[in-house]
């Protein structure tokens, strides 16, 4: 039996809990400091979580993060990161107090950022925090794939990729982790699998719009009816240009047709909150309309992040190096209705 900590309560970080504890292992569930009112309705409702609308196993012990304390947070075999890219320099703050060399790291969160005018992965800027803090061996790994939190809840049938440049590292871990529903690669490529996972959100976007998209002079009926077209190619150019992007930022190119690209990008497309919120964009709404009307309370991973990241890939990157990148980029961070050219 191993000791796993996920901090971060949301949909993926709750869902991360049921295979943890299938594998009979002692797992906490512990809530961000924004979390406590959510941690408060699930311990009420017997471990049902009320945004994955299923019950998470009795095993699995739900509490605060102020309850998170010294016996809690002694000799844990994996800590698993689930808070939002924003909340990145919170918890890299909160484990320098109680890292051990030993525990393993595991970053469901997916993002990128800028350090000192460079792209960096999350699990980069992590480690930078961590360093900061007088923490200069920490085992970092990220998780990447095409699972739906609501999906892993109800024990679907999974598939995910472990990165870190040590395999034997996220091999460890997958031990761990792995079910018969909920299976694991690996890779050495962990700025490939985190610069695919993150920026697969912006592209989901994208695909989510393919209906608006689909024709400026047919009927929304004859769209909704025959827009796949425009999905499927728009799905294309969008895995060529996450493989250019990944060599760009010094990842393995061949990542973008694996797991981390190609999988998690046909899953989001199909379903999330990106898809949705891209939706909205192709029927031509503004972003900022969008999301005061439709999403307000609903966190857009690929808005996060073309927000993060925009203003440097607008000002440095080359329009017809990745023209649908930068026409999403556009639309969000200058408010603009998203147009493609075809």
């Amino acid at each position: 039996m191993k000791k796993i900590v996920i901090i971060g309560a949301g949909a993926m970080g709750s869902a991360f809990s049921v295979p943890c504890a299938d594998n009979s292992h002692e797992v906490f569930l512990v809530g961000s400091f924004l979390e406590d009112d959510l941690i408060n309705e699930i311990n009420k409702l017997d471990n049902f979580h009320p945004v994955l609308k299923c019950q998470l196993p009795k095993e699995v012990k739900v509490i605060k993060f102020s309850e998170f304390e010294k016996e809690i947070n002694k000799k844990i075999d994996l800590l698993v990161v689930g808070v939002s890219s924003k909340g990145i320099d919170w918890i890299g703050d909160e484990i320098s107090k109680f890292y051990n060399k030993n525990t393993n790291i595991l970053l469901l969160t997916k993002g990128l950022t800028i350090i000192e005018n460079r792209f960096e992965t999350l699990a980069e800027k992590l480690k930078k925090i961590l360093i900061n803090k007088g923490i200069n061996n920490s085992k970092i790994s990220a998780v990447g794939g095409p699972c739906l939190a609501n999906g892993l809840a109800n024990r679907i049938n999974s598939s995910v990729v472990l990165a870190n440049e040590d395999i034997n590292t996220v091999s460890e871990i997958g031990r761990i982790i792995s079910t018969n529903y909920y299976s694991t690669e690996y890779s050495d490529d962990l700025i490939g699998v985190e610069v695919c996972a993150a920026t697969k959100n912006i592209y989901s976007m994208l695909i989510g719009a393919s209906e608006g998209l689909s024709s400026k002079s047919q009927s929304n009926e004859i769209k909704n009816k025959y827009y796949l077209n425009t999905a499927a190619s728009l799905a294309y150019k969008a895995v060529s240009e996450m493989k250019n992007l990944t060599k760009k930022l010094s990842g393995k190119p061949e990542t973008a047709y694996g797991l981390a690209g190609l999988g998690d990008l046909y899953v989001s497309s199909a379903g999330g909150r990106n898809s949705k919120m891209g939706y909205y964009l192709g029927q031509g709404h503004l972003f900022k309309d969008a999301k005061e009307k439709f999403m307000k309370d609903v966190t857009v991973e690929g808005a996060d992040l073309a927000f993060a990241i925009g203003a440097k890939i607008l000002k440095e990157f080359k329009k017809e190096e990745f023209p649908l990148l930068l026409s999403v980029v556009n639309c969000i961070c200058s408010n603009k209705k998203l147009e493609i050219n075809w």
